[in-house]
């Protein structure tokens, strides 16, 4: 049994070798999305208030200048605040029904004077550095390559699962032999050297032991982020219906509501009255199911459901960086149609927001955020390490 699952520790390895390099490097870059994007493009998120006590624009008017200087495309998502005094106003379009591809889809607005500070097509590297952070948060979803790369992606995370449970059992000690020398009977005595490094020791017994106990160590948040993973590549396919067998989760409100045949350009009960009658669908919600709201976020239009979705931080989010507590209501009538919370409503999305949420280190804090970046560069270096250990072995063998 030992000889095999060192096969198969071996081989899926080898496969995962290359994704896992790329997954880990831009990894420990995307944990700095933010700072690092407003760096890179300080003309587009970085905005300078006219006086201290400046107020920002209603969002909604900003979004009717957007609107208007995209006479061919949709504003249908939009912020509803700045994220600070220095940050701007992000509003994504779409082409219109059967119209031509757009040249950008990410739109920034200075929240005080209303001026468009320009825009891209989010993740086209071919824009050159601006669109540097995009790109590669693509690269690490999907490798840049649309539907194939996430399934690429989550095929390989499936692996990444099974073999975070060989990987662990092939540093349990090995059975004691009959023929060899007396070994101590105790398994946690017998174990301790797995965990151990040997600096001293010679190159390949040093990446031995940096792969074995480099593995050992982080092996609990290795499993969370492989599974993590399969939950954002493979959601529908994998692991919602294996979760489902064990966990419970909300319905998709929009499921059951009919696609529209001709879908209205905007929302015919109006973007500011459908906001507030979902904003007051949210309070009425709090106050049902007990939790506070922190700040109304984004909202957006689904023209092809005509559907509004108001997306609000209240303290049912796990996430520190955004909220993920949603309401949704009829973008003609203002009915309300459901609602998504990230906890306490199912234990399926509960266990997901949290597993996301520590993938994308959006909680935690600085500390979190340092962690989750050294765990990446791990990532690399069990990859490169196990590289090198079979490339050794296959030397020997030869």
């Amino acid at each position: 049994m030992r000889k095999r699952l060192v096969l198969l520790h071996r081989y899926i390895g080898l496969v995962m070798a290359g994704f896992l390099i790329i997954a880990g490097l831009t990894g420990a870059v995307l944990v700095w999305y933010y700072p690092l994007d407003a760096l890179i493009n300080p003309g587009l998120l970085r905005v300078e208030p006219p006086a201290a006590d400046s107020e920002p624009l209603s969002p909604f008017i900003l979004r009717e200048k957007v609107d208007a200087a995209f006479p061919d495309a949709a504003a249908n998502w939009m912020m509803l605040a700045p994220p600070d005094a220095h940050g701007p106003m992000r509003f994504f379009i779409a082409p219109e029904l059967g119209g031509a591809a757009l040249p950008m889809d990410e739109i920034f607005v200075d929240p005080y004077s209303g001026d468009i500070l320009g825009g891209r097509l989010w993740g086209d590297i071919t824009a050159g550095p601006t669109n540097l952070m995009p790109f590669i948060h693509r690269l690490h979803h999907a490798l840049a390559l649309g539907t194939i790369g996430t399934w690429a992606f989550g095929i390989v995370s499936l692996l990444w699962v099974l073999d975070c449970f060989i990987g662990a059992w092939l540093t349990f000690p090995p059975r004691q032999s009959r023929n060899g020398p007396p070994r101590p009977h105790r398994f946690c005595k017998r174990w301790i050297p797995a965990w151990k490094i040997r600096w001293r020791a010679g190159p390949y017994k040093r990446r031995f032991d940096l792969h074995r106990a480099g593995g050992l160590w982080p092996w609990a948040l290795l499993l969370v982020f492989a599974w993590s993973s399969v939950a954002m590549n493979l959601h529908v396919e994998v692991y919602r219906p294996t979760a489902g067998l064990f966990l419970t989760f909300q319905e998709d409100p929009l499921v059951d509501i009919p696609t529209q045949d001709t879908p209205s350009r905007h929302p015919q009960i109006g973007w500011e009255q459908g906001f507030l009658i979902a904003r007051q669908r949210l309070e009425t919600l709090a106050a049902e199911r007990g939790f506070s709201i922190k700040a109304v976020e984004r909202f957006a239009y689904h023209p092809d459901k005509n559907t509004l979705k108001l997306m609000a931080r209240t303290s049912s989010d796990v996430n520190q960086r955004f909220g993920e507590t949603w309401v949704y209501v009829d973008a003609t009538t203002g009915a309300p149609l459901g609602h998504y919370l990230p906890t306490g409503e199912a234990s399926g999305d509960t266990l997901t927001s949290w597993l996301t949420t520590l993938h994308i280190a959006a909680l935690g804090g600085l500390p979190y955020r340092i962690a989750v970046t050294l765990l990446g560069l791990v990532i690399v270096m069990l990859s490169v390490t196990g590289v090198m250990i079979w490339w050794r072995k296959r030397k020997a063998r030869r």
